[in-house]
């Protein structure tokens, strides 16, 4: 190879070492953060309104979640003693958490999140450390079962939203709610349907944008108050909230860590091969899930809920096939430097309800279908079918009576009694183990 050739191919936008000029790259990242910012910065607000924080708690939560973020981004493309994987990927605060977050932080309060969350992303490491040989005990019909009854069990949170954030709201189901809801719903489908480029990328955060604008617009929904107070530049607060540990919490957190490994392993296979054109190692699966445990960890105590690999940042490098590490170095860096700003997380969580409700069903819906995928990479068969039934429907169902464990002790009521996704896992998981396998195809 020529010498301009050997330096063209080093300052490629397509060598994972390349270094491009920063006028390529800063556009590439901007893209990126473009994709993420609002799948990071909802799941603290939803906590937090959902539990009734106070606005200065919520700008906390917000900030924690863009460090922990931008932590977690970079710690997965420069491991550190195993920590992480060595290629480019966007992390940031997991939708799919959420529902346990909510049955937890309901029932026992903020910092029992944390103190299982520590715990739970503990567990993880080890679980990354071994993943090599625990692997097969997850199939897709597992993991796509699990996955579906995140989605399922989010969309009433997005209803809730769209109609004005609660029933106890006098106005709840306001006709200009859903006005508001479903015109940034049509605007991110547009966006995300016909859109091209930044367009196709961004269409959440237009469609947020368009009903931001609209509220402010209708007057009385949208309170600046705090953004004036809250300062320019804040470290983040250690242990702020403290940590308390409920073995019913700490054990819904660890089943929902074994279920967000086995996510990441489908984004860590799709990076490499959409990227790189290669299959995911087992050292770079495995130093991924200890990545998202050591920050989770880490995240516990300044804050930050649980992360994970963004399937939208995904999809982008496997499009664009962008995967030099400067571009994902600055994704990092604009993450951490947007969570050291409070005012940043002040405008945030002055965004109303219905606009991210309108915004938020998008995701659970891709949640949703992220599930039925994964359950059709197997055939469905009698066996499987049954397995995916079953496993839903007593997860769903227990879930949605609330009364259906009353007799049962108080911490088997909060471990499968208040979301679907524990039961449904466990259900799904053993009688993947002992029901016996059956390659058939497909009945028709």
């Amino acid at each position: 190879m020529s010498k301009k050739r050997a330096e063209r191919a080093d300052t490629s936008l397509f060598e994972l070492n390349g270094k491009p000029s920063w006028g390529a790259s800063v556009p590439q990242a901007l893209q990126h953060v473009l994709a993420m910012l609002v799948g990071n910065i909802t799941p603290p607000i939803l906590v937090a309104q959902l539990l009734g924080l106070p606005e200065e708690e919520k700008i906390l939560l917000m900030q924690a979640a863009m460090i922990i973020g931008g932590l977690t981004t970079l710690l997965q493309l420069f491991p550190i003693f195993g920590f992480g994987m060595g290629l480019p990927n966007v992390m940031g605060v997991a939708f799919a958490y959420m529902p346990i977050l909510t049955a937890i932080g309901l029932n026992y309060g903020i910092r029992a999140i944390f103190g299982a969350q520590l715990v739970g992303a503990f567990v993880s490491i080890f679980i990354g450390m071994g993943i090599g040989k625990i692997r097969h005990l997850f199939p897709p019909i597992v993991s796509g079962t699990v996955v579906l009854s995140i989605g399922l069990s989010l969309y009433g949170t997005a209803v809730n939203y769209m109609a004005g954030g609660s029933p106890s709201n006098e106005n709840f189901g306001n006709p200009k709610y859903w006005v508001i809801a479903l015109l940034v719903l049509s605007i991110t489908l547009a966006c995300n349907f016909f859109g091209k480029g930044y367009v196709k990328v961004s269409g959440m955060l237009i469609g947020i944008g368009v009903g931001y604008l609209l509220s402010i617009a209708w007057g009385g929904m949208v309170n600046f108050d705090n953004v004036s107070k809250a300062s320019w530049i804040a470290l983040p607060s250690i242990l702020h909230w403290g940590l308390e540990f409920h073995p019913s919490a700490i054990l819904a957190m660890i089943i929902m860590y074994i279920v967000q490994a086995v996510q990441t392993i489908g984004d860590v296979s799709s990076t490499a091969i959409g990227g790189f054109n290669r299959e995911a190692t087992n050292n770079e699966i495995g130093g991924a899930i200890k990545g998202q445990g050591i920050c989770g960890m880490l995240g516990a105590c300044i804050g930050g809920l649980p992360t994970d690999p963004y399937s939208q940042n995904v999809g982008l490098i496997v499009t664009t096939k962008v995967v030099a590490k400067r571009v994902f170095l600055i994704v990092g860096m604009i993450m951490l430097a947007a969570g050291l700003i409070p005012k940043f997380g002040a405008v945030m969580t002055t965004i109303p309800y219905p606009v991210l409700g309108g915004a938020t069903i998008t995701v659970f819906a891709a949640i949703t279908m992220s599930g039925i995928q994964l359950i059709s990479q197997q055939p469905l068969n009698y066996r499987n079918k049954m397995i995916v039934g079953i496993a839903l429907a007593l997860g769903v169902g227990v879930s949605t009576v609330s009364t259906s464990l009353q007799f049962f002790p108080t911490d088997v009521q909060n471990i499968i009694g208040k979301s679907p996704i524990v039961l449904s896992f466990l259900v799904s998981f053993l009688l993947n183990i002992i029901v016996p396998k059956d390659d058939t195809k497909e009945e028709e």
